[in-house]
């Protein structure tokens, strides 16, 4: 029986690890890269589905570029994303942006131009435009070559041409804007995306997911705010799920009485705190992760480290753990009180 509810306690349990550890980042399709994939967007066949708002999901290249396909428009690989303001920055596989932001149809998918503005495309003379205007080489040939006008004066004007599209096309900002034939839609292709909208989150060090693996609910993990709300619900499940069979076994098998091993409140609260900087840098052994609550360490969060074997928490998460049990969670070490110092790192 005991056995049983300790497996209903990992069924309980698993949900809420995937979303905080599951979920990781990783480098986009090679380590050269200079941006990371994580939420909203995913790696195919790298990183779990539903580790992906619906629409983000970015593929690898034989050449191990990043690509993102827009349905209706065809293939663009990834330069660059911020996550902060929400912006992806995509550019031409065949270097002619130009003819992709033609038939650019960006509706219908969660991405959208910061702006939009018609630009009209001719197809003209070669013999009559090539040596007076800025033409599209790469829409261009020997007979023909091709325009590119946000001017509707100027597009009615040239009567030599034919109209072959007019159409919004997305603009990183309104002064790109020209009377005369424009070069400027040879650069990158810079969309956003407003869902899901994890601004805020971001600008407080945290990172948004989903709030667990059956879940399309977007919340905010390990930031200022409702990370360590996160951290602590996390730490009581695993406290739950160890003292069910703990608790079942105690019931069907008398035992005799123990004292509560946990440490007392003036103990815990001497051991050393340390402020985390950007740099993240810890006073002890550990990684990059509390192994209380499995949770990354952030910058300007508060670890506190066990005296004999420096062994660092979230400090929250192991008062938790000292007030329940008298051992470090990780090499089960009996620590002792130590003068209480706060620390910059």
């Amino acid at each position: 029986m005991g056995f049983s509810l300790f497996l209903l306690s990992l069924l309980l349990l698993s949900p809420v690890i995937y979303a905080g550890n599951s979920c990781t980042t990783t480098s986009a399709c090679s380590n050269s890269s200079s941006f990371a994939v994580r939420f909203p967007f995913r790696i195919q066949d790298q990183q779990p589905q539903n580790c992906a708002y619906p629409g983000f999901d970015l593929t690898c290249n034989k050449k191990g570029t990043p690509v993102l396909n827009l349905p209706q428009s065809g293939e663009f690989y990834v330069r660059y994303i911020n996550y902060q303001t929400q912006e992806i920055q995509l550019y031409d596989h065949s270097n002619c942006l130009q003819k992709a932001a033609s038939g650019l149809e960006p509706f219908g998918t969660p991405f959208t131009g910061a702006y939009f503005l018609n630009y009209t495309f001719l197809i003209c003379p070669s013999e009559l435009t090539r040596s007076r205007f800025t033409v599209i080489d790469c829409m261009s040939n020997s007979t023909n070559t091709t325009l590119a006008t946000s001017s509707v004066s100027l597009a009615a004007a040239m009567t030599m041409c034919r109209v072959l599209v007019t159409r919004p096309i997305p603009v990183s900002s309104l002064r790109q804007y020209d009377t005369g034939f424009s070069s400027q839609l040879n650069g990158d292709l810079r969309l956003t995306w407003n869902v899901p909208n994890c601004e805020d989150c971001e600008e407080q060090g945290g990172m948004c997911g989903f709030e667990h693996s059956t879940s399309q609910q977007v919340i905010c993990f390990n930031n200022s705010g409702t990370g360590k709300a996160d951290r602590l619900r996390v730490f009581k499940i695993i406290s739950f799920s160890i003292a069910i069979p703990a608790i079942t076994t105690a019931i069907l098998i008398p035992q005799p009485s123990t004292p509560i091993s946990g440490l007392d409140d003036s103990t815990i609260e001497s051991y050393t705190m340390v402020v985390l900087g950007e740099s993240r840098r810890l006073p002890g052994p550990n990684d990059g992760t509390c192994s209380i609550c499995l949770s990354e360490y952030h910058a300007k969060e508060t670890v506190k480290s066990i005296p004999e074997c420096k062994h660092c928490f979230h400090a929250e998460c192991i008062d938790e753990w000292l007030r329940m049990n008298g051992t470090c969670p990780v090499c089960r070490n009996s620590p002792s009180p130590a003068r209480v110092t706060m620390q910059q790192v």
